[in-house]
């Protein structure tokens, strides 16, 4: 089950309380103080890690505490510290405060730490306070409470291609051709209902993250269907890679160059930066027939846009090495233009 959302609660340990005792020992003259001190309370920690993608764990338990630190006892003793509770999510998870809506960390970063509440600090003991004046004191300190949040976390998939399209246009069956993508293929629409990852190798030791988004329709950026609740993932991707095609499963009242303006409008409604990424667009299904006869016109209509028109059919591979090379040389251009 894909989850990329959760709410929950984390709570550090409290520190130990400093003890007040005094040393009696047979032959130990004048024994003094000798409480300990309490051990310091575990931490919550959040950390990325790169073999999650999903926020599964975190839906059936929503209640995180990490372990309070001993008290201190006599005979000079310290507690124990307690141990820390390291919650481990997938990389590109960010953390935001529910209360404040604040965000508070984001771990874009296979092995990324973050401490998210910290544990609280043990009191000190007696044999801390013994003066001159005073060598029997009768004084020891609490320990602190460890801290307490109300967190979101929320996954943003790291790929570095974004893969886009209304429903049905062959999205799911590009990516298993391409990659090692366990995405379903069927011919009726809304086959994928949660976002795939698929990693491309391409020769010469190259490889491309690719993210699969849901079907896009539109009103996605205003809920409708599944895009405005995946539309997220987009906005990490390096490149967006827009499929359409213009076989009978179009329908009579769309057309793929109606439908790519759809997708940058939806884009632009949910997050106006989404529409300065680079686009590559790419006319699938060009093994049927109508879609062949329709090429020409649709490249025509793109050109006057100043869009440059890619096309393959996913199915059989015709074309797909060369959208593959397309992406990943501007893959290249686009993280050289931003290092």
């Amino acid at each position: 089950m894909f989850i990329d959302q959760a709410n929950i609660e984390v709570k550090a340990g409290d520190g130990g309380h400093g003890c007040i005792a005094f040393r009696r020992e047979a032959h130990v003259p004048h024994g003094g103080p000798a409480g300990g001190d309490g051990g310091d309370g575990g931490s919550v920690i959040v950390q990325a890690d790169s073999q999650l993608n999903t926020l599964l764990d975190f839906k059936f338990k929503k209640h995180y505490k990490a372990q309070r630190g001993e008290d201190g006892r006599g005979k000079d003793q310290y507690g124990k510290n307690g141990e820390s509770c390291i919650l481990h999510v997938p990389v590109g998870t960010i953390i935001t405060n529910n209360d404040t809506d604040l965000l508070i960390a984001d771990l874009d970063t296979p092995h990324m730490h973050y401490v998210l509440a910290q544990g609280g600090i043990g009191g000190r003991g007696n044999i801390h306070f013994k003066r001159p004046y005073d060598r029997a004191p009768r004084q020891a300190t609490q320990g602190t409470e460890g801290e307490f949040f109300c967190v979101r976390f929320t996954l943003k998939l790291i790929a570095q291609v974004g893969l886009l399209g209304f429903p049905n246009v062959g999205k799911s069956t590009f990516l298993s051709q391409i990659s090692n993508s366990q995405t379903k293929v069927a011919d009726y629409p809304f086959t994928t209902i949660a976002p795939s990852l698929g990693v491309v190798a391409l020769p010469d030791d190259r490889d491309l993250v690719v993210v699969d988004i849901p079907g896009i329709i539109e009103g996605a950026a205003l809920g409708m269907g599944l895009g405005h609740r995946f539309l997220q993932h987009v906005e990490r991707t390096k490149v967006l890679l827009h499929l359409i095609e213009a076989s009978d499963f179009t329908g009579p009242d769309r057309n793929p160059v109606a439908d790519l303006k759809i997708l940058n409008k939806e884009l632009k409604q949910y997050n106006p930066s989404l529409i300065n990424k680079p686009q590559l667009v790419v006319l699938n299904k060009i093994d049927l027939p109508q879609t062949q006869a329709l090429q020409d016109s649709i490249r025509r209509e793109l050109a006057e846009q100043n869009i440059p028109l890619f096309t393959m059919s996913a199915a059989t591979g015709v074309g797909v090495r060369n959208v593959l090379e397309a992406l990943y040389h501007l893959v290249q251009t686009t993280e050289t233009s931003e290092s």
